[in-house]
């Protein structure tokens, strides 16, 4: 049985998050994102494991080296499913923004 990890849980996590933002604008081994962390390579290691189990990054071999990189179709459907939420908030915090506004002017 193939049990594939939660984006979400994935994404939860700040050392998963700060790989994902190092990878951003380009692809990076192992050892070149692990060099970015206090943490044993072990344990990034781990984390690139889950985030490509989950699909957020992409392997690519180069030789001997084995490069990491976004997956952008995956981060656009996270970013879509949190896109309404977005909104959401936006829209009410221009309402509360509106009704500061409308306080202030009566004092």
């Amino acid at each position: 049985m193939n049990l594939r990890r939660d984006v979400f849980q994935a994404i939860a996590e700040p050392t998963r998050r700060a790989i994902l933002l190092l990878l951003a604008s380009q692809s990076m081994t192992a050892g070149a994102i692990a060099a970015n962390f206090d943490t044993a390579r072990p344990t990034v290691s781990r984390h690139l494991q889950i985030l490509t189990e989950c699909e957020l990054l992409k392997q690519e071999q180069n030789g001997r080296e084995i490069y990491y990189h976004i997956n952008a179709q995956k981060m656009k459907e996270v970013a879509d499913f949190i896109e309404p939420f977005r909104q959401m908030w936006d829209e009410r915090f221009n309402k509360l923004e509106d009704v500061m506004k409308a306080y202030k002017s009566k004092k």
